[in-house]
């Protein structure tokens, strides 16, 4: 439920969580400040440790769908009373929605088939007969639990191909026999799930927790893993289980009234081997993909080199050459051989069409490139680690809201040295357009959740505070800092522009426009191909994406990648006699976006198992924001370099 309160924790929180992230508790190894808790047996006054231990649940997802649902949805066991943990603004545009549960447990104390409660169904009731549809729903389409406990997750830990072990953090609520008698996804584990058309309910958990005793220490241990093995019993006295008999099965015609008890057991064990600081080791370990980043990382390099050299080739060789040559004609005749990129000096830095909406790219773009690199850093130094839930979108939130002021002066500088006049439109542009492009997809997104009444629909208050955090603060940022780009002089050019404009040759089908731009994002893409593997997985197959060490050194070779792409087909088409520059060494590197876009279709019909007309429009409504973030990314950079190339050589190079 929304609450007004709610909405102005979450400005409040977005904005001081710039600030909070720039702090580091000594006494704790994730940044910033999760310290670790202590667990004992019994406390003692003065001891600072805890008996009691909490298990918090998360939303439920599915690999099938791009819908989450809250742990309530499916009409699991609740508890009235408990502090629901604060969500930050990351967790709640990703619908992450933790809650209490009434899993209580005491530590070191083992309990065997504890009761939780007992849920009745009746197919004659109407509410009853839709959380059973809802329950076989959720089976059919493999939906996960997500359990906490003392922040970690509780990982459901199987053996793979090669007698390795798989460590899942999450573990389905039930599998289905088709009608077939093909055991689908979970149904795999258990001989007994054979009847044909038949739902099988995991209503048991065993779970296992692991401490670590910390030495020289009064403070007790601390908890270092949680494990559990779902299981599935058809108690024949819920009121006192033993956790033995068949299965819960439910036949999909069934009908009538059912029963269906859930409980857990619970054991502790020591791991002297696990340290604290390392906990999340296990789970990271069972998703080894190091060797694949690193021949991605070798892949890219590979790319960089070899447009390095011929960047280089061109730089060293052809434009020393030529610029020697040109600064040693003395008299007209000699002038009047020139020829390629000399020839168009006096046009070179001609104000391009549509220079309003160009100047507007860049300004966003450069708010973008800087978020990005900022992110990534903080990412590197372990700020925004798994551990801390949500961290990473609301650091990159945060910081793109306060990053309006390059954005302005970015936008004011190159519109007014593309001659522009219209100032007000600029800024308004710069300040409105494409944010708001990103938020007319991501409330339309936002809809088709609200109406499928998923988890990850954003709050009302939430849309306002991010409404306050855009207008109240971006926007006024942008147009301060396109007072300052406008108040400040133009960009200087080293060569005169000529009145009229010089008329440009008939062009070979590989110096046209199109063909440029379309093979000008081949090279940057690329480089980040196998990295984007990743990056969808984490995002749509809800799998832990941690290696952002690997993501930042690619993320600074694609820069390199781009930078270099787009310079060397702008040397190409200025010897071609094409001063048209602006839109296209933009367009070059910006292109890598429809090859992203390409990508994207193909991972979702070859990768994914999406199933469902919500979930596709979902699917692709938030790749074309992510396609239209990175075009403004990459087409920032590509020009940029571009604009520095050009600039650097007509600087050196006498003009009469």
């Amino acid at each position: 439920m929304f609450v007004f309160p709610r909405a102005r924790f979450f400005l409040m929180s977005v904005l001081i969580s710039g600030a909070l992230l720039l702090l580091q508790d000594a006494a704790a190894f994730y940044l910033p400040g999760l310290a670790p808790v202590s667990f004992c047996e019994k406390p003692t006054e003065g001891q600072e440790c805890q008996d009691k231990i909490e298990l918090f649940v998360n939303r439920l997802d599915s690999v099938e769908s791009v819908l989450p649902y809250e742990y309530t949805a499916f009409d699991f066991c609740t508890i009235n009373t408990g502090k629901r943990p604060s969500e930050n603004l990351g967790q709640v545009l990703f619908g992450e929605r933790i809650e209490p549960s009434p899993y209580k447990f005491t530590f070191k104390k083992q309990e065997t088939c504890m009761p939780v409660c007992t849920k009745k169904y009746n197919t004659a009731n109407a509410p009853d007969k839709g959380f059973l549809d809802f329950l076989k729903k959720g089976m059919l389409l493999n939906y996960q639990h997500h359990w906490i406990v003392d922040n970690m997750p509780v990982t459901w830990c199987y053996d793979v191909e090669d007698n390795q072990k798989f460590c899942n953090p999450g573990f389905p609520i039930g599998c289905y026999v088709t009608e077939t008698g093909l055991a689908k996804d979970a149904c795999v584990v258990n001989s007994e799930f054979n009847d044909k058309d038949t739902f099988y309910m995991f209503n048991h958990v065993d779970i296992t927790i692991f401490y670590h005793i910390v030495e020289n220490e009064a403070a007790g241990a601390r908890l270092v893993a949680a494990k559990l093995e779902p299981k599935s019993f058809k108690h024949t006295n819920p009121d006192n289980p033993d956790c033995k008999g068949p299965p819960m099965s439910l036949g999909n015609t069934f009908s009538g009234e059912i029963s269906i008890p859930y409980t857990y057991s619970v054991q502790f064990k020591e791991e002297p081997n696990i340290r604290w600081a390392s906990r999340w080791d296990y789970i990271l370990e069972s998703m080894p993909h190091t060797n694949i980043q690193w021949f991605s990382i070798m892949n890219s390099l590979v790319i960089v080199l070899f447009l390095s050299g011929m960047v280089a080739m061109i730089m060293l060789r052809t434009l020393h050459k030529d610029i020697a040559r040109y600064n040693q004609m003395d008299s007209v005749e000699d002038a009047q051989e020139e020829f390629g990129w000399k020839l168009v000096h006096g046009d070179v830095f001609r104000p391009p069409r549509k220079g309003m909406l160009l100047s507007v790219f860049l300004g966003s773009g450069t708010q973008i490139s800087i978020m990005t690199f900022v992110t990534l850093f903080f990412a590197c130094l372990g700020f925004l680690s798994p551990a801390n839930r949500g961290a990473l979108m609301t650091c990159a939130v945060v910081l793109w809201v306060l990053l309006g002021t390059p954005a302005g002066y970015i936008a004011a500088r190159f519109y007014k040295s593309f001659g522009g006049e219209k100032w007000k439109t600029n800024v308004l542009l710069t300040a409105f357009l494409c944010p708001g492009v990103v938020f007319a997809d991501f409330f339309l997104m936002n809809l088709i959740l609200w109406g499928e009444g998923s988890s990850a629909a954003m709050p009302f208050g939430t849309l306002v505070a991010i409404l306050a955090l855009w207008f109240c603060i971006s926007v006024p940022l942008t147009f301060i800092g396109a007072y300052f780009g406008f108040k400040k002089a133009g960009i200087e050019h080293p060569v005169r522009t000529n009145q009229i404009p010089r008329q440009i040759p008939e062009q070979s089908f590989y110096t046209k426009p199109l063909p440029g731009i379309v093979m000008g994002g081949i090279l940057p893409f690329g480089c980040i191909f196998i990295q984007l593997f990743f990056i969808l997985n984490s995002i749509w197959s809800h799998q832990m994406y941690y290696m952002f060490g690997f993501l930042f050194l690619v993320f600074i070779i694609l820069v390199i990648t781009c930078s270099e792409a787009t310079i060397l087909l702008c040397y190409f088409h200025l010897c071609a006699e094409d001063y048209h520059w602006q839109w296209r060494s933009f367009l070059t590197s910006g292109f890598t976006a429809a090859y992203f876009l390409v990508y994207a279709v193909h991972y979702f019909f070859s990768k994914l198992q999406i199933t469902g007309l919500a979930s596709t429009i979902l699917y692709f409504g938030y790749t074309m924001i992510m396609a239209l973030i990175f075009f403004l990314f990459t087409g920032t950079i590509g020009f940029f370099a571009c604009f520095w190339f050009v600039t650097k050589i007509y600087s050196v190079v006498k003009v009469d």
